[in-house]
């Protein structure tokens, strides 16, 4: 997978990448709505013997225009990336979005960047897309620039789950802050998932006999604080299970930033500076204050025995998930 960052220089896009089926889209999530367009891309770059690329944009166009409210990322640029190569695409290319960005038109983004740069076959997208100053640039636009430049035109329509509402980011976010990861992984089509550097804390997990794997998530992030069931991946790509606990610690603090701290199942070593992962796989408990630490560590005990009964012959949830293996 090539990670392509077009920037102010303006060099050209590697001749073996020219020429292909780009789906366009932020993406964020890679969920089962999304995986609709990118599977059309897919087809369609097979059956005409191109590339397949992805075309993003970064920053998230809401963080640029609200910078005081920043996007929750459910897919963070990294993680996307290897979502988009398990699929199948030879590349991402991140294009940076900025105020500048924006005020171009509609007409300008397709001649510039879809023709002269990227060299487009054909244009896969949703059937939403909306791009340009003003959002002037639409679907029946878009169909139109593709007669008059030569390059196809593929509109995908919104996906519905089986309760037939519309999957999208937002609607998995409202999940996810409700502490619903199950519910959240049906719709992402994978077990929802974090990356971050492990980091040293007070260490009091180590004391009590359930050392964890410490990690700051984007203060953005509105998963509940809560204890969940999850799978931790090491840089090395060692996957074990573990119980996690994203919050406040109420029991030894009342302040601070909330904390994503995992204890690793039947592992001892040191994880700190790694950039590991974590994958969530099931809610047990909101976060609880106790009134003291002999209680806490009674319920950590419960909470282990609940997660390694929950992960026991857990399956994949679907091909992307087996493929992805985080």
């Amino acid at each position: 997978m090539t990670v392509f960052h077009r920037n102010e220089k303006r060099e050209p896009l590697p001749a073996a990448l020219r020429g292909g089926v780009v789906a366009i889209g932020n993406f964020d999530g890679v969920h089962r709505g999304h995986q609709a367009v990118l599977s059309r891309a897919l087809e369609r770059a097979e059956a005409l013997g191109v590339p397949a690329l992805v075309l993003t944009f970064e920053p998230h166009p809401r963080s640029v225009f609200n910078p005081d409210q920043p996007v929750f990322r459910l897919t963070p640029p990294p993680i996307r990336a290897r979502i988009l190569e398990a699929m199948g695409f030879q590349s991402v290319i991140e294009y940076p979005f900025d105020r500048e960005f924006s005020q171009r038109s509609a007409d300008d983004f397709v001649r510039a960047i879809l023709v002269d740069w990227l060299g487009a076959k054909e244009v896969v997208t949703g059937f939403d897309f909306h791009f340009g100053k003003g959002r002037e640039g639409g679907p029946a636009f878009l169909m139109e620039a593709g007669s008059r430049h030569d390059f196809g035109v593929t509109l995908v329509d919104a996906f519905r789950d089986e309760g037939a509402e519309v999957i999208s980011s937002s609607r998995i976010r409202a999940l996810l802050a409700e502490g619903d990861v199950a519910q959240a992984a049906g719709l992402l089509g994978y077990r929802f998932t974090v990356e971050a550097e492990v980091m040293k804390g007070k260490q009091l997990g180590r004391t009590l006999g359930f050392p964890t794997a410490n990690m700051h998530l984007p203060p953005e992030a509105t998963l509940r604080p809560g204890i969940y069931a999850v799978r931790f991946r090491r840089a090395d790509g060692i996957i074990r299970d573990g119980v996690a606990s994203f919050g406040y610690r109420p029991t030894v603090t009342d302040h601070g930033d909330p904390w994503l701290e995992t204890f690793v199942f039947d592992f001892s070593g040191d994880l700190y500076g790694e950039i590991c992962s974590v994958s969530f796989f099931g809610h047990l408990r909101d976060e609880w204050k106790f009134a003291g630490l002999e209680p806490l560590v009674a319920q950590i005990r419960k909470d282990e025995a609940e997660a390694r009964a929950l992960l026991t012959g857990v399956k994949p949830i679907g091909a992307l998930d087996e493929k992805i293996a985080f």
